[in-house]
């Protein structure tokens, strides 16, 4: 769809000085030596001021015109905040200065029930706001925007039909270049239909390559792009409504229907949010929005509904709200995770994961599945025991005041250490030939030997993260001046 502002900034003038809407109205700037004529109203097109006319010659008509300066880049701020309000309508909205928007509908009409009505609702709604606009409807951006502004049957042209609707129109309606339009003019070409059918050869003799291409673009034979308002966001979910929504209970249920949408996707590509956007555009014009963001990437419904539900207060509908936008700005692969089983009744009691690893273990032996307890132990060794069953529970609370790896070796590996000083946590170490420099540690913690069990050496445990940024459980058996060993005991996450 293209849009054609026929009086683009005098509609807008008027809008904000109502007093100059029973006024003959122009915009005028310096060209070439003179005062041009660079925008109208109908007032002053109906008395025969037109767009490029000298001022001298529009005042020589009527005494009673109002002449005000061109405001440079005026149009273009105009067309973007008309754009931005389109979006309603469609996501790729684009600016063609200086009087127009494109609009890319594809998959969009059937909302509105048809091209007819969804072209009549927004025509409409822009002439209501104060702006005469136009609009037509093809499948090439050339045959649309020339039906706009030149066409008198119909502005929806039906699929393929665009040749022959361009066939009556003026060649300007091709979007040419001033020159090719006078050697137009000239050779007697007044119609498209008058030169549609002439070899492109010599077209393109006489014409130049942009004539053929721009008449390819209205056909259809060469693609043309658009530069939208706002990039479009690959993972997007729209929600038009039939009536607006004012409640709190119709913003949660559309909410819901949006993220289902958006996380029915996002899980079968393996990706999940990290940050989105809740757009809510209302009936008075205006756009309100909540955001959310996660720790880590999620294409759970129930997660994400929770955070957006914080943010309700906050989405003021007035009077209605016609149109939600949910847009994942940021997502990131994920791996398969296991969120529905802590969903509901979360905990070992729960009957699911008792199945899920009936499961696991028909497929790769029960054997491979273990749990642990902490046990009354202060030696690193005999402080966890396997539990007896699923339903067993612990004795003892597991102790989280120090630091403590994710796999424990079930017996410490020697290690060669190199330190500053006898007493000083390890600078170099050497595990299965492979040498690791430390950046960090932390340490030492000294844990005595349980001696009504066994006789031996206290240790001096240190934590300590090599260049690389892998951390590790080191100990030093005994005390540092008696030619102490130094033993690699479990691996950090």
């Amino acid at each position: 769809m293209v849009i054609w502002f026929r009086h683009l900034a005098t509609d807008w003038l008027t809008l904000k000085r109502p007093e100059l809407k029973e006024v003959p109205l122009v915009f005028t700037a310096p060209e070439r030596n003179r005062i041009i004529i660079t925008a109208t109203n109908p007032l002053a097109e109906a008395l025969g001021v037109y767009r490029g006319m000298a001022a001298a010659d529009a005042k020589a008509i009527t005494a009673n015109l109002q002449v005000l300066n061109h405001l440079p880049g005026k149009e273009a701020k105009l067309l973007r905040q008309l754009g931005l309000w389109c979006i309603r309508y469609t996501p790729l909205v684009a600016v063609d200065l200086p009087d127009g928007l494109i609009l890319d509908i594809s998959g969009c009409a059937h909302l509105w029930g048809s091209e007819r009505e969804y072209l009549k609702e927004i025509v409409l709604k822009l002439r209501t706001q104060g702006y005469d606009a136009r609009a037509a409807i093809a499948d090439t951006i050339g045959a649309a925007w020339a039906v706009a502004r030149f066409g008198k049957l119909t502005p929806i042209i039906k699929s393929g039909m665009q040749a022959e609707a361009l066939l009556p129109l003026p060649p300007v309606a091709l979007r040419l270049e001033p020159v090719i339009l006078e050697k137009l003019q000239k050779l007697g070409f007044r119609t498209i239909k008058s030169f549609m059918h002439i070899p492109r050869s010599v077209l393109r003799r006489r014409f130049g390559e942009d004539f053929l291409l721009r008449l390819a673009q209205a056909l259809g034979l060469e693609e043309e792009v658009i530069t939208p308002l706002i990039p479009p966001v690959p993972y997007a979910e729209r929600l038009p409504c039939l009536e607006p929504i004012r409640t709190v209970k119709g913003i949660e249920i559309a909410i819901t229907q949006l993220l289902e949408g958006l996380c029915a996707r996002l899980q079968a590509e393996g990706k999940g949010v990290r940050k989105a956007v809740l757009k809510c555009y209302r009936v008075d014009g205006k756009m309100v929005q909540a955001g959310i963001s996660t720790n880590r990437g999620s294409h759970s419904v129930s997660h994400l509904f929770k955070l957006f539900e914080l943010q309700i207060s906050k989405i003021e509908p007035a009077l209605g709200i016609e149109l939600f936008l949910l847009e994942a700005s940021k997502v990131e692969d994920i791996d398969v995770l296991q969120e529905k089983l802590w969903t509901g009744k979360p905990g070992l009691q729960d009957s699911t994961l008792a199945e899920l690893l009936d499961r696991v273990a028909g497929k790769v032996g029960a054997h491979t599945i273990r749990r642990y307890l902490p046990a009354e132990h202060y030696w690193p060794e005999r402080s966890i025991r396997p539990a007896i069953s699923l339903s067993e529970t612990p004795a003892t609370l597991w102790r989280i005041d120090r630091p403590r790896p994710l796999r424990l070796l079930r017996r410490p590996e020697r290690v060669e250490v190199m330190a500053l000083l006898p007493d000083y946590p390890p600078k170099i170490f050497t595990y299965k030939g492979r040498r690791h420099i430390v950046e960090k540690a932390d340490g030492p913690e000294r844990i005595e030997r349980e001696w009504w069990l066994e006789k031996g050496e206290h240790r001096d445990y240190y934590a300590v993260e090599d260049s690389e940024g892998q951390r590790y459980w080191l100990f030093r058996s005994g005390h540092y001046d008696a030619e102490p060993e130094w033993y690699l005991h479990g691996f950090f996450a």
